[in-house]
């Protein structure tokens, strides 16, 4: 199937369907208030694309490409980007819930989560080199084997982060939170 063009549009209060956005293309578009809930994304590509206010609760994004797109406001629970479409992939979220996602594997070098809730996110085997945790709740979200040099965590908090599971050279911590990188050994920090 042919796939549709969409460049500089808007689009508000939509609730898609299963097959709502497939075989679409988005370059340059702004989604306000829709819903992509019921969504089981194929062959949709978003470029430099906003999503403003939008819920992806438990969204199949299985094949979708994300290219230097950004969320704020959103609803993103339980999603898988494991299996998004890895060319181009970049993201940014601002004020966005994203709890019990999934970023497995996945190489999101320099991505923005700012004011974020990241509630047992999986970030197993993932490259989050550069990335910022800018006042991120990070509770029981998982790094192990993850690569997170030089990733800024100074304003974000409940992280439990092994570093010897975890490349942090040069990640950067606020003292007052550095009890997150101790836990296994059961020393308390006060």
């Amino acid at each position: 199937m042919k796939s549709q063009y969409f460049l500089d549009k808007v689009y508000s209060d939509i609730n898609y369907d299963r097959d709502g956005a497939n075989f679409k293309e988005f370059e340059s578009c702004v989604f306000n208030n829709c819903n992509f809930s019921a969504c089981t994304f194929l062959a949709v590509t978003f470029i430099d694309c906003v999503f403003n206010d939008c819920v992806f609760n438990e969204a199949k994004i299985n094949y979708v490409a994300f290219r230097t797109v950004t969320f704020n406001r959103c609803e993103i629970k339980d999603v898988n980007f494991a299996m998004c479409d890895k060319l181009i992939f970049e993201i940014h979220f601002n004020e966005c819930v994203l709890d019990f996602s999934k970023f497995y594997t996945l190489k999101i070098k320099g991505t923005t989560f700012t004011n974020c809730s990241l509630i047992a996110v999986d970030f197993m085997a993932a490259d989050l080199t550069n990335v910022l945790f800018d006042n991120c709740d990070l509770y029981r979200s998982e790094f192990d084997k993850a690569i997170a040099n030089k990733a800024d965590f100074k304003t974000s908090y409940n992280y439990t982060i092994d570093p010897s599971k975890t490349k942090l050279k040069k990640a950067v911590f606020a003292l007052n939170e550095v009890k997150g990188l101790l836990f296994k050994h059961d020393i308390v920090v006060r």
